[in-house]
């Protein structure tokens, strides 16, 4: 069996859902599941329904708007009227789940995941339209999280024994949905912004599938965001090892955690290009290449907190210590750290809520500063004309290097 991933970009209009059916068309004769994502930027609109729920502001606006967006899809597509009484009714449910009290990201879980349940429905009827077998599956069935929300960790033996029970439709195409899981009490939990590619790993291991193909917008992993920087190329393939450090590094093509389910079992991942399936994309897998060209990684919205001794003694373990175990505690994450004599630095991802209560946390300790607005770009494989480049460019407020990466802290 194959794993196809597609992404919001790829569903975002009705000739994008043709094309998913042509992919799909010519692949599935060796059985086939297909994640989706939510629609084009339904995420993102998603998320300003969880800000005016938890604000307690009105969203209908936004509610209409989605509404209104996928009725004119299943409308292009000719599904028929069952199809959209069934979305419809996930529209009431979506509505339904804004209004119930419980924690932010408890509630940010249980509204978001509207999106790809309602963009799986979609998919799986057009399927059906064209003729495919279709069993459409709710991946809060099979992937168990513990209740870390917003960031559920999986619960391996309890998400295997549940794909498992999968083997013998492998038949038909079966679709599901990227990016949502659940606990063992059920309630619903996300992977993780922009975690449908780990859902495709997460099936994908548990199956001992043939391969992944994630199919992007571009024509496969990049030397660096062809947006940002114009002469970047495509690498034909990829060791596991170098593409899962690009991915820690912000490499948004493929997301952090999904190399190494599929580097354990070596299933090899192709990441395709959708507007042109015939392009050879690039082919993760376990090899060795000799030398591979700078890979340059942008990744922005950061946040440098500095934490100063307040007594003039020297940082050491056990103060470190207390700054690590307040990370912990708020499930954040370290992209670069630098320490001096007497204070020790750190960038993490902004968000807002964590990090103000990250100062007031470590503010018992420490005299704090911080500063947002960041953008923290990595060099992997620098040679001496990206490490003089980068070096050099205005606004760098921290520099670090090592003998195969170099990282720039920006203003802006």
């Amino acid at each position: 069996m194959n794993i196809f991933k597609f992404g919001g970009a790829s569903l975002k209009n009705s000739d994008r859902f043709r094309q998913v059916s042509a992919i799909v068309g010519a692949h599935s004769a060796n059985g086939i599941l297909v994640v989706v994502s939510a629609l084009g930027k339904t995420t993102n609109a998603l998320e300003k329904i969880v800000a005016s729920a938890i604000s307690q502001t009105s969203f209908q606006q936004e509610l209409n708007e989605l509404i209104s967006y996928h009725k004119q899809v299943c409308l292009e597509l000719g599904l028929p009227d069952s199809t959209w009484e069934g979305v419809d009714q996930l529209f009431t449910e979506l509505k339904n789940a804004a209004h119930q009290q419980s924690a932010n990201d408890e509630r940010y879980d249980r509204i978001v995941s509207f999106g790809e349940l309602i963009s799986s429905t979609l998919v799986a009827a057009y399927l059906l339209q064209q003729g495919f077998a279709v069993k459409w599956i709710d991946a809060r069935d099979y992937i168990k999280t513990d209740d870390c929300f917003r960031e559920g960790k999986i619960l391996w033996n309890e998400t295997e024994k549940c794909i498992k029970k999968l083997k013998g439709i492998e038949n038909k195409v079966i679709v599901t949905q990227g990016f949502i899981g659940s606990t063992l009490s059920n309630q619903t939990t996300t992977l993780g912004r922009e975690g449908s590619d780990f859902t495709a790993a997460i099936f994908a291991s548990c199956l001992e599938a043939t391969s992944v193909s994630i199919w992007k917008d571009v024509p496969g992993v990049m030397t660096a965001d062809p947006k940002k920087i114009a002469d970047a190329v495509v690498f034909d393939e990829l060791p596991y090892k170098e593409a899962a450090e690009m991915t820690y590094y912000g490499a948004s093509v493929i997301h952090p955690k999904t190399i190494k389910p599929l580097a354990n079992k070596k299933i090899p991942l192709f990441v395709k290009c959708f507007l042109d399936p015939n392009l050879p994309g690039t082919k993760i897998h376990d090899c060795k290449i000799d030398k591979l060209p700078p890979l340059i990684v942008h990744k922005e919205n950061q946040c440098l907190v500095s934490c100063k001794v307040v007594d003039y003694t020297f940082v050491d373990e056990n103060q470190i210590g207390i700054i690590f175990q307040a990370l912990a505690k708020l499930n954040l994450r370290i992209n670069v750290m630098q320490n001096s004599a007497i204070s020790f630095s750190f960038c993490i991802d902004y968000r807002e809520d964590k990090t103000l209560k990250l100062v007031e946390v470590l503010s018992k300790n420490f005299e704090v500063y911080y500063n947002a607005n960041l953008t923290l770009i990595t060099i992997k494989n620098y040679d001496a004309k990206t490490s003089s480049e980068y070096r050099a460019m205005k606004g760098v407020i921290l520099e670090q290097s090592s003998r195969s990466t170099l990282q720039v802290l920006v203003k802006g």
